[in-house]
């Protein structure tokens, strides 16, 4: 696994989020957005708790009483607030929630996600994924295409168990952005140096794209914003 792959997505998806967005950052790949923020003024939430998560801290000032979902250090923006998890999540079921970035260990071409448990192996907690598919306005998906064995993360149906009937708005990996649109799984852009049968080769879910758009104007695009 590429570190920049990972960095790459959440800046991506940074160009999704919009001012003044109350967004939440699941585990993994999502809790590196308040890094890549810039000027984009967001209130990003942490489902253990906390309402105004900064970025990564200097080494010399870490506090690992504050972490985020992926327990990993951060900090507090001016006018960020400590609460339970009851309020967390009744924030979250509230439907107070602009955004959800979240990790899935599958996420098939309809949007569905999976992302708490693989059969056969321990479970160590659902945590806030069934609530955050229910409960946010929008889900965007950070997911590294292929997992850690090679098998593809984007699937024509689910094998792992199901987090909810609600889907994926959209989707962001290291090689492609993907929109969901009434049940269709439909290419937006391509985001590194492969082509669509190559990227068809590796994304076990089917999907369309424009024809008239060749490969070369995609990954243009996505150079020319950066």
């Amino acid at each position: 696994m590429n570190p920049s792959d990972r960095i790459k997505i959440a800046k991506r998806i940074v160009r999704e989020l919009k001012q003044g967005q109350v967004v939440n950052l699941g585990v993994g790949i999502p809790t590196l957005i308040p890094d890549y923020l810039g000027e984009k003024k967001l209130v990003l939430q942490s489902e253990n708790g906390l309402l105004g998560m900064g970025p990564t801290p200097p080494a010399d000032e870490v506090n690992m009483d504050l972490i985020s979902a992926s327990k990993a250090p951060i900090t507090m923006e001016i006018g960020a607030s400590l609460f339970d998890s009851s309020n967390s999540f009744a924030m979250i079921r509230g439907g107070h929630i602009d955004v959800a970035v979240l990790g899935v260990l599958q996420v098939d071409q309809t949007g569905e996600i999976a992302n708490w448990a693989v059969p056969g192996e321990t479970i160590l907690g659902v945590g806030g994924a069934m609530d955050l598919v229910a409960g946010a306005n929008e889900i965007i998906i950070a997911t590294l295409h292929s997992s850690k064995n090679g098998e593809p993360k984007l699937v024509k149906e689910l094998t792992y168990p199901s987090s909810g009937i609600r889907k994926a708005d959209l989707v962001v990996s290291e090689h492609a952005v993907f929109r969901f649109e009434e049940g269709t799984m439909k290419l937006v852009e391509i985001l590194s140096d492969i082509s669509i049968e190559e990227l068809k080769a590796i994304t076990g879910a089917e999907f369309e794209y424009n024809s008239v758009l060749s490969n070369s104007s995609l990954n243009d695009s996505v150079s020319e914003e950066g």
